[in-house]
């Protein structure tokens, strides 16, 4: 249990039995009222960005959640089989908690894992993966010399747009976080 004012970015908090981390806070202080704590927060479990007030010096939930370094495996019905790279035990986790990230998911791939207790509550992707390009649309004529791009099917299923010299078996740099395409390896 904390304090609103002292809620800093980073912090998982539970509100109303959901886990959310904080995204960014600010103290806010109008002329006439009460000065007041404005944060941004995202839902663990399906990623959405809500803004909340608080009171100040009101009384939060603060949650800490253990990190543990997790490699996927494979696909086990509709869950999805990692390895706990510190314990060697295997973690099944929901497809919920995988969400869309599963663009980018390919055997090996090694991702952080946040647990509440021993649930697990989100994963986190690498920034950067390499991965190979499996499919680009037909280039066809061209409307302008500049900033050209098409439509390429990566190894994992993931579609983003890379520029015309990209060609099927091409292993491309990804950023996971914005879905584009960096560079050619």
């Amino acid at each position: 249990m904390v304090l609103s004012d002292q809620i800093t970015p980073g912090m998982t908090l539970t509100i109303s039995g959901k886990l959310y981390r904080v995204e960014s806070c600010t103290k806010v202080s109008v002329p006439k009222g009460a000065p007041f704590i404005k944060t941004k927060l995202k839902e663990l479990s399906s990623h959405k960005l809500i803004e909340k007030n608080f009171k100040l010096n009101q009384s939060v939930d603060d949650v800490a959640l253990k990190e543990r370094l997790l490699e996927f495996l494979y696909l086990e019905g509709e869950q999805y089989l990692f390895l706990d790279i510190g314990s060697l035990d295997q973690v099944l986790v929901p497809a919920d908690v995988v969400g869309s990230k599963v663009n980018y998911l390919k055997e090996g791939t090694e991702v952080k894992g946040f647990f509440f207790g021993e649930e697990i509550s989100s994963i986190e992707l690498p920034q950067f993966l390499e991965l190979m390009v499996s499919k680009v649309e037909d280039k066809g004529p061209s409307k302008s010399q500049t900033n050209d791009t098409r439509g390429a099917l990566l190894e994992t299923g993931a579609k983003i747009e890379v520029p015309p010299f990209i060609e099927v078996g091409d292993i491309i740099k990804v950023d996971t976080k914005t879905e584009e395409y960096i560079q050619r390896v």
